[in-house]
């Protein structure tokens, strides 16, 4: 992994953000890559800079657009990687989309503020001159539409298809509790599956596409009547909305709703059944949804129910509560912990994997400033008054850190850090082991991205990130650090032997 940018994760948080658990990982304001995770594990609403979406997107390459209609979309939507190794999904607008800025941020915030394990979250923005990016949790296991229309191996089973309906009535239910009950162009391309197979709803939706743009891009056949009428969306229309997704996960097609219901009225409900189901469905359970869709899809918005309906008939149906959803999607169990590392591990990367943070402290401590050499090349004239007092600052924060008392060690460290006339990679490792034992892991994973920045190639500031990663339950991740600081340790013997 090559350096990174050293304007970035510049400045320390201030004192009261860091008891707050808020990281600044952006030089300018305080958010971004490094943002403070809150509840779930759900990153704290916060603002980008293009410049960390563009490094996460590749310059939002081609090859990184997971948009249904590819290049082709208005508002294309990529996957990315964070610095810090979090994925993300991006979603690009037009430039005419949000001419205004502010009014782009308050609508992005007000859906920021919302947060439930049956939605992909909204977790940034972006507002940088013309551009206008929203930034959401990135659901890898594909959409709804790619599991019902285009699967490959296995089609959704019943009791899967029953827990989709379940699942983004809930979403949708929360989000109207909330206060933000308007949900645009519902369909299966807005249902996304995450790392362990549920379902959830796309944050997307919950915004426009664009300021006075179109709530509907699906087809007429497949719009609430009342939009067609009048062009407002309402939380009937949702409903309705709803109502279609019902008829995708019945009969695995994008069926018209007016076809659909000629066909209930006359009885033919096996007739609309999914035939790739086989029978393996209950007719009860089956009558019951098509009931809920044919009141979803009445013409008259009054008729309809409402989202705590939707939950409360849904509910009682699920039949396999106990079967992990990626069970049923047939696809691997998301990783619960890190795997054996595919390299050796020397006694730092021991520690490290075994999360000893007591341990890792006394190999720092035995290790001193040695990695430093080559760091630093400093003239006689730069040896000052002001350097004199900083590296008395070090010295205070190394008696700190050997005897263990880390928020002095932080406070001592910082100030040799604020000055920036010497970076010592040794500093931010240290610092970074202070923070964990601080109970701060934002923290500690910036100093241990900055350590990095300042020798790219030096194993303890990756061994270091991936303990602040595990702390962040980011474990795979962390897996992977710890392997590459495993790779350039082998590395870095290799050219000792030789």
């Amino acid at each position: 992994m090559g350096c990174c940018q050293s304007s970035i994760l510049k400045e320390l948080s201030s004192e009261k953000d860091q008891r707050h658990g808020v990281v600044n990982a952006r030089a300018s304001n305080g958010t971004g890559a490094g943002a403070a995770v809150g509840d779930g594990g759900v990153p704290v609403f916060s603002e980008f800079s293009l410049s960390e979406l563009k490094a996460a997107t590749n310059n939002f390459s081609s090859e990184f657009i997971v948009s249904e209609s590819g290049e082709k979309a208005p508002n294309m939507v990529y996957k990315g990687r964070l610095q810090n190794r979090r994925w993300i999904a991006v979603k690009k607008f037009t430039k005419s989309a949000w001419p205004d800025p502010k009014q782009f941020a308050d609508e992005a915030s007000g859906v920021g503020n919302l947060r439930h394990k049956r939605l992909a979250n909204l977790i940034g923005y972006c507002s940088d001159g013309d551009e206008r990016l929203l930034v959401a949790e990135y659901m890898p296991n594909d959409t709804l539409a790619k599991h019902l229309f285009h699967w490959e191996n296995q089609t959704l089973e019943w009791a899967m298809r029953l827990r989709v309906a379940l699942y983004i009535a809930e979403a949708l239910n929360y989000c109207s509790s909330e206060g933000r009950p308007l949900y645009h162009d519902l369909n299966a391309y807005r249902v996304l599956f995450d790392e362990s197979g549920d379902p959830r709803l796309s944050c997307f939706g919950l915004m426009k596409n664009s300021r006075d743009g179109k709530s509907y891009s699906t087809n007429l056949a497949y719009t609430p009547p009342e939009y067609l009428r009048n062009g407002r969306v309402t939380q009937e229309s949702v409903v309705f909305s709803y109502g279609t997704v019902l008829l995708d996960l019945l009969s695995g097609k994008h069926i018209p709703p007016g076809h659909a219901l000629d066909m209930i009225r006359g009885k033919n409900i096996l007739l609309l059944m999914d035939s790739h189901l086989e029978g393996n469905f209950s007719t009860e359970e089956a009558t019951v949804v098509f009931d809920l869709a044919s009141r979803c899809l009445q013409y008259e918005p009054r008729e309809r129910p409402n989202t705590k309906d939707l939950v409360s008939t849904l509910g009682p149906l699920q039949s396999k509560p106990d079967v992990a959803s990626h069970v049923m999607l047939g696809i691997p169990k998301s990783e619960e912990a890190p795997p054996t590392p595919q390299h050796p591990l020397s006694a730092m990367g021991d520690a490290c994997s075994r999360m000893d943070l007591t341990a890792i402290h006394q190999i720092l401590v035995m290790t001193h400033y040695k990695d430093d050499e080559g760091t630093n090349e400093l003239s006689f004239q730069e040896w000052t008054q002001q350097m004199r007092d900083m590296l008395e600052a070090r010295k205070r924060g190394d008696l700190a850190f050997r005897d263990k008392d880390f928020k002095t060690a932080i406070d001592c460290y910082s100030q040799f850090v604020d000055v920036g006339t010497m970076v010592s990679p040794t500093v931010y490792a240290r610092r970074s082991l202070c923070y964990l034992m601080c109970d701060q892991p934002d923290a500690a994973l910036r100093d241990a991205m900055q350590a990095q920045c300042v020798y790219p190639d030096w194993s303890t500031a990756f061994y270091m990130q991936a303990v602040a990663l595990s702390k962040l339950d980011m474990h795979k991740d962390a897996a992977d650090m710890l392997n590459e600081a495993a790779i350039l340790e082998e590395k870095r013997r290799g050219g000792r032997a030789s």
